[in-house]
C-alpha cells in the first residue's frame, strides 16, 4: 500500500494535494451556478468554513458563462480558494465554447463514465483533458458507481460468465471502477496531461466496499486520491457512514482530500458538510481547523442542562469568530476547551484544556471552577446566560493573549 507522502503532487490553484501534503478539504455548492451572485456568496461561506477547494456544477451555457464572473466575485471577496468544474455528458463542448469558463476554473471534474458512448467517448474525454493541458489545469478522474460505463460493466459481467470467475455484481462493479479510473489516466496521460495534473477518486455508497476500492487503489496507483463516500445520506447516517469509512482509510494514510456528502436539511447550512470533514480530520490528528470542544455527555448526575446549553453556545460563538480569528491570530485553531457537567470527570477534563469549565452536577455546590492551562481561574455563578457571556469573555481574552498576532500585509506603495 502507498503511503500518503509518495503520491504525486498535484498543484490545484495555490493548493497541493499529494505528495505528502495536509490532507485538502473539499465542498461543493449546491446553487444555481447560472446565478453568479449566490454562488459567489456560497464559495465564500464553504472556505470561511474550511473548505480549501470549492467546486462547482457547470451543467449548461449559461453556467459556462457564469464562471467568470463567479471567479471575479469570490476574488474580490478576498477569497482565494480554488474552484472546481464538474463536467458531466457536454464538458468537452462548454469548455471548447467558452474559453474564460476554462482559464478560469482551478480544476476540471471529469466524469469517465458519462462523458460519451463508444467511439465518442475516449474522443470527448481525451477533447477535455486537452483543454487542461492548454490551460496547464488539473482534473479530477471521478469514478462513481451510480455512473459506470455500461459497456464495461456488460464486458467484465460477461467476463466472469465465459471465464466462471465466481465474483458477484457488487465485486465487478468494484473491478469496473478500478479499471475505469486507471485506463482514463492513461488516456489522461496519452492526451497531454503530466501525472502531476492528475487526481483520482472511486465513489461509491457502501462503506465497506469504499475501503476496498480505495486500498487496492492506493495499491495500483501513485496519483493522489480523493476520498468521499457518495450519497451518504442525512444527518446522523450520513456522518457515520461517511466518518466509519473515510476514518478507516486516512488513519492507513489513504486519501489526499476529501469531501463528506451529507444530503442537506431543507434550507440547512451548507457548510455543516465542511465542518464534519474538518472534525473527521482533526478527530485522527491529521490536521486543525478550529478549537477542539470536549464536552460531557450528561447521565443522571447532570440533570440540568446548563452544560450542554453552555457547550452549544461556545460551539456556535467558536464557528462565527473562526474567521476572524484565523485571519489574525497564529495558531489558534490549536485551542482546547471543556464543557463538563458534573464532578465526576469535570475538573481533570477542565484541566486538561487551555480552558475548561466544570458545572455542577445534581446536588453539588452551584459553583463553577474555571481552569485555564491547568490552574483554577475563577469561579463563575450566574444564570445560564450569563456563564455564557463570562465564559466567551475568558476565551476571546485567552485567544487575544496567548497566541501572537500575524503580521499584515500591507498593499503595493503604502
Amino acid at each position: 500500500m502507498l503511503p500518503r507522502e509518495k503520491t504525486v503532487g498535484v498543484l490545484v490553484g495555490d493548493i497541493q494535494v499529494g505528495g505528502g501534503a495536509p490532507v485538502v478539504v473539499q465542498s461543493m455548492t449546491n446553487t444555481d451556478t447560472a446565478d453568479p451572485f449566490s454562488t459567489a456568496e456560497q464559495i465564500v461561506a464553504l472556505a470561511e468554513a474550511g473548505s480549501e477547494l470549492v467546486r462547482i456544477t457547470v451543467n449548461n451555457h449559461e453556467a459556462a458563462k457564469a464562471v467568470p464572473e463567479i471567479r471575479r466575485r469570490v476574488r474580490g471577496a478576498g477569497c482565494n480558494a480554488p474552484i472546481i468544474g464538474d463536467f458531466h455528458y457536454n464538458g468537452h463542448k462548454l469548455l471548447a465554447e467558452y474559453p474564460d469558463c476554462a482559464r478560469d476554473l482551478d480544476k476540471y471534474r471529469i466524469n469517465p463514465g458519462n462523458v460519451g458512448m463508444g467511439k465518442k467517448r475516449d474522443l470527448q474525454f481525451s477533447t477535455i483533458c486537452a483543454i487542461a493541458r492548454d490551460n496547464n489545469k488539473s482534473v479530477r478522474i471521478g469514478v462513481n458507481a451510480g455512473s459506470l460505463n455500461q459497456e464495461l460493466v456488460m464486458a467484465k459481467m460477461q467476463e466472469n460468465t465465459d471465464r466462471d470467475l465466481g465474483l458477484d455484481s457488487e465485486e465487478i462493479i468494484n473491478e469496473c471502477m478500478l479499471v475505469s479510473a486507471l485506463q482514463s489516466t492513461e488516456l489522461a496521460i496519452e492526451s497531454g496531461l503530466r501525472k502531476d495534473q492528475i487526481i483520482i477518486s472511486c465513489k461509491i455508497s457502501r462503506p465497506r466496499d469504499l475501503i476496498a476500492i480505495y486500498r487496492e487503489l492506493a495499491r495500483r496507483t501513485d496519483q493522489p486520491l480523493h476520498l468521499g463516500l457518495t450519497e451518504a445520506g442525512m444527518g446522523m447516517r450520513g456522518l457515520v457512514w461517511s466518518a466509519a469509512s473515510m476514518g478507516a482509510l486516512l488513519s492507513e494514510g489513504i486519501g489526499d482530500t476529501v469531501r463528506v456528502s451529507l444530503t442537506p436539511r431543507p434550507d440547512s447550512d451548507r457548510c455543516e458538510e465542511v465542518y464534519a470533514a474538518c472534525e473527521l480530520l482533526q478527530s485522527l490528528g491529521l490536521r486543525s481547523f478550529a478549537p477542539s470542544i470536549t464536552a460531557c455527555p450528561g447521565c443522571g448526575r447532570t440533570t440540568s442542562t446548563t452544560f450542554q446549553e453552555l457547550a452549544e453556545d461556545i460551539q456556535g460563538y467558536i464557528r462565527g469568530r473562526m474567521p476572524e480569528w484565523k485571519r489574525a491570530y497564529a495558531g489558534v485553531e490549536t485551542l482546547t476547551l471543556a464543557v463538563m457537567g458534573c464532578i465526576v470527570n469535570g475538573p481533570g477534563e477542565s484541566k486538561a484544556a487551555n480552558i475548561g469549565i466544570s458545572l455542577p452536577g445534581t446536588g453539588e455546590t452551584p459553583t463553577c471552577p474555571v481552569y485555564i492551562d491547568g490552574q483554577q481561574h475563577a469561579v463563575l455563578q450566574g444564570t445560564p446566560q450569563e456563564l455564557a457571556a463570562a465564559f466567551r469573555d475568558l476565551v476571546d481574552n485567552y485567544v487575544r493573549t496567548k497566541y501572537p498576532r500575524k503580521a499584515v500585509l500591507q498593499p503595493a506603495g503604502k
